[in-house]
């Protein structure tokens, strides 16, 4: 069932919706982007806390909302749905192989054909977020409460900007989700890793000897916010993926000066492009793993046009270990894209991303073995399996074992393995803001087969029955419970 008032227009629009639910509180005295708001959204997070509209920053010219995504109960506001599942479940319908039978069976299908049809973006001709339009000299990012997170980052960041970019041959747009540090009043360090399409992008404007061009659009309505930093396919456009979330179509207007198109309501876009072979340092950053990530050389996208909303609110996200706000978009995503790892790896039940692996330390799932060496041969197909290939730990349990239960989890690892036999260590890919890695961008990984071992495995003492107690007696207890004034 839709949140009320989904889709959302724009960022103020979703802002009132968690207002209304009471999941969003106002600051209304003043608090110091650099580090203050951190400390205050860190706790509020941590709490459980809600929403935050930051009223009166001590830098900058508008208010800040923070921690939009902090729970799963927000981040399904945020898609329209009471449960993330709701969205995996329409992406499944959509993805089942099997033909149309009969009349329901074609109407079916038609209304699927349909679903997508309607949800390509839309070009409009005048658009909220060029209501206020500044150029040249009078660009200025001092005007945005960009945030400094932690103490030793290397200055001030913007962290929830949409970036957008095109191949310079093919014309395929390309949205990102990356952190932007402010070098200066029109320029910021584009800290796009090696994985990500937009590298591919300026890798072949530089192979060209050509300008990249670049639009940054910051504090857009909460379904494309996502979208930016879901791990979709290179060959899916991350807005037909955020008009199926939508279920209507999300407006784009042509930018001022560059050839790209922006989100129509977002609250403020950055029109740039980046010079081929020019490098800044950039960092260091407190990120998502809880440690700085080191200075590292970035391309620098230097800003001709800032255009804005009137009185827009400006968005951003607080980064460190876990739990933090990131967390709820990676659920966000274990959630959505459930189906179409199934699809892709038919053995899998269920899988969970712990918050506490940061998105790539750690995957746990759940297979219905049926086969020597089962567990494996999944372990090997995650690694395949597009960005899940970054993974360092995977735990394969049995489908009887709840994949969300961490205590249940941890006693089928802990209890179900023969670390000689049941262990495969590996070398692959890694994430580019992994630190513990001997080398950058590649390292070591493992995979832990927790299920029950079959005889046809070596396994030949005969698996123990795990206890349980009899339904019977749990039926008894259950109906005399009060009675025992427990």
């Amino acid at each position: 069932m839709a949140a009320r008032g989904f889709p959302y227009t724009d960022l103020k629009d979703f802002i009132a919706a968690l207002e209304r639910a009471g999941e969003l509180r106002r600051v209304d005295v003043p608090v110091d982007p650099t580090l203050e708001i951190s400390e205050v959204v860190t706790r509020t997070v941590r709490a459980g806390g809600p929403a935050l509209l930051f009223e009166r920053p001590t830098r900058g010219e508008m208010p800040v909302a923070i921690n939009l995504f902090g729970t799963e109960k927000r981040m399904a506001m945020a898609l329209g749905v009471d449960s993330l599942d709701e969205v995996g479940a329409r992406i499944g319908a959509l993805i089942k192989p099997e033909l149309p039978v009969g009349w329901s069976g074609i109407r079916e299908g038609l209304g699927k054909v349909m679903q997508l049809k309607s949800v390509p973006p839309r070009k409009v001709k005048t658009a909220p977020c060029q209501e206020v339009v500044y150029r040249g000299e009078d660009v200025d990012l001092n005007r945005l409460p960009g945030l400094q997170v932690w103490p030793d980052d290397g200055g001030i960041f913007h962290n929830y900007g949409l970036t957008h970019t095109k191949h310079p041959e093919t014309g395929k747009r390309n949205l990102g989700l990356y952190r932007l540090q402010q070098h200066g009043r029109n320029t910021l360090g584009m800290h796009w890793q090696i994985h990500k399409d937009s590298t591919a992008h300026h890798a072949v404007a530089e192979r060209l000897g050509q300008r990249l061009p670049v639009a940054v659009a910051i504090g857009c309505d909460p379904v494309v916010s996502y979208a930016a930093s879901a791990p979709l396919p290179s060959d899916i456009d991350e807005y037909l993926f955020a008009g199926f979330l939508r279920g209507e179509r999300v407006e784009m207007v042509d930018c001022l000066t560059v050839p790209l198109q922006v989100p129509a309501h977002a609250q403020i876009v950055l029109e740039g492009y980046l010079e081929p072979g020019e490098r800044l340092p950039e960092g260091p950053f407190g990120d998502h793993t809880g440690f700085y990530t080191p200075v590292e050389p970035f391309p620098v996208l230097h800003i001709e046009a800032m255009t804005m909303q009137r009185k827009p609110v400006y968005h951003s996200i607080v980064t460190s270990k876990p739990p933090q706000e990131d967390h709820g978009l990676g659920k966000a995503t274990e959630r959505i894209f459930q189906p179409l790892l199934k699809l892709m790896i038919p053995d899998i039940v269920d899988y969970d991303l712990p918050a506490a692996g940061v998105f790539h330390n750690c995957a746990i799932v759940s297979i219905r073995k049926r086969y020597p060496k089962h567990a494996q041969k999944v372990m090997n197909a995650i690694w395949g399996a597009h960005l899940m290939s970054l993974t360092k730990l995977i735990v394969i349990v049995d489908e009887d074992c709840d994949v969300h239960d961490y205590n249940e989890v941890a006693f089928r690892a802990f209890g179900n393995v023969d670390y000689a036999r049941d262990l495969l260590l590996t070398e692959g890919p890694v994430d580019h803001l992994d630190h513990s890695s001997y080398q950058q961008f590649w390292g070591g990984k493992a995979g832990v087969d927790a299920t029950r071992k079959l005889p046809t495995e070596g396994y030949t003492r005969g698996w123990p029955e795990e206890m349980s107690m009899a339904p019977e007696v749990t039926a008894l207890v259950d109906k005399r419970w009060k009675e025992y004034g427990i």
